[in-house]
């Protein structure tokens, strides 16, 4: 299978209350940058771009657990970042309105990440 292909499978499989606002966000990552290519890394929906970057993790039942893991993020200072990690940060999302709510700023996020990345 295809990395898509392979996604397409894990999504489809995947139980998880907040199943919605995790195609969502696939949605909004995919949508900052052409470039955002999508496969399972850790068993889960992961992002690249030249470098690894953000991965999905479900093991939280009460909201969406996104791990941006590149050296480059304690770079991009941003509100809803959490954590004070060498090489990660964390995003956490409750629900749709909050998926909605912090739109725009992880968008930012990415691309402020991945021009970092490319140069």
């Amino acid at each position: 299978m295809t990395d898509t292909e392979q996604v397409t499978a894990y999504m489809e499989a995947l139980e998880h209350p907040l199943k919605a606002e995790i195609e969502a966000l696939r949605v909004i990552i995919k949508e900052t940058d052409a470039r955002i290519l999508e496969r399972i890394k850790w068993n889960a929906p992961s992002y690249y771009c030249k470098e690894d970057f953000l991965t999905f993790n479900h093991r939280m039942q009460d909201k969406v657990h996104l791990i941006f893991h590149n050296d480059a993020i304690p770079k991009v200072s941003s509100a809803i970042l959490e954590g004070d990690y060498k090489d990660r940060r964390m995003v956490y999302f409750k629900d749709m309105t909050d998926v909605l709510a912090k739109k725009t700023e992880l968008q930012r996020v990415i691309a402020e990440l991945l021009e970092l990345i490319e140069n």
